[in-house]
């Protein structure tokens, strides 16, 4: 069986997650008048422009890949992860839990598969969850949060309780996943000039080279 060397998969990896991004992210990003691809372009800029590291960057360039992927990819990650989830083998903040397996915890699964980290994952991952975290610790975030996020808000669990909130709190990349889901609120100015997918493509290749694993797209 031919084997792709780690440089070789962080290469073709890297280029292809770029070209997934300018082709399949022209659509408009539901309820903004921007692209989804303008939405991913601004998170990661403004991940950088706050002196992130490269593990975060690249988690909010790619938060919302699970919105890209082919159709039958996306079917046949979400029944293997509510398989894991069903078992109690899906370490996310939810483990266990069977209910609906939305674009977060399917991009957060096929990253991972390509070699990206597990903070990678876990922040791609967390990206909605988070909001609801917020919402409970922050009555500011959530009073300026716009009606339909407020409205989705309830369909996706409403502001964390309990036991949830607590042990959200202390996972290690929490204060990084709450500053992504800022990051993903306010990327969404319509005609903002930030580099292109294609100025991250080093970063990738390096952290996938760092971090080989998975199979090449």
């Amino acid at each position: 069986m031919y084997q792709i060397s780690p440089s070789n998969h962080a290469i073709e990896t890297s280029a292809a997650l770029v070209h997934m991004l300018n082709t399949k992210g022209i659509g408009d990003y539901i309820g903004e008048g921007i692209s989804q691809l303008a939405h991913s372009l601004q998170a990661a800029h403004l991940a950088a422009e706050n002196k992130a590291d490269e593990e975060t960057i690249l988690a909010a360039l790619l938060h919302d890949i699970g919105q890209f992927l082919p159709a039958a990819e996306v079917k046949s990650i979400a029944h293997e992860v509510q398989i894991m989830r069903a078992s109690g083998n899906d370490d996310s903040e939810d483990g266990g839990s069977v209910g609906r397996v939305g674009h977060e915890k399917i991009g957060a699964e096929y990253l991972l598969r390509l070699g990206f980290s597990r903070k990678v994952g876990m922040l791609v991952g967390s990206h909605v969850a988070a909001k609801r975290y917020l919402c409970a610790v922050d009555p500011a975030y959530h009073g300026a949060l716009a009606e339909a996020s407020k409205k989705s808000l309830v369909f996706q669990g409403g502001p964390m309780e309990a036991e949830e909130l607590t042990r959200w709190g202390a996972e290690p990349w929490c204060e990084d996943m709450c500053r992504l889901r800022r990051w993903d609120d306010g990327a969404k100015v319509v005609g903002l000039t930030v580099p292109a997918a294609d100025a991250y493509r080093g970063m990738m290749e390096e952290h996938l080279t760092r971090s080989p694993g998975g199979v090449s797209l």
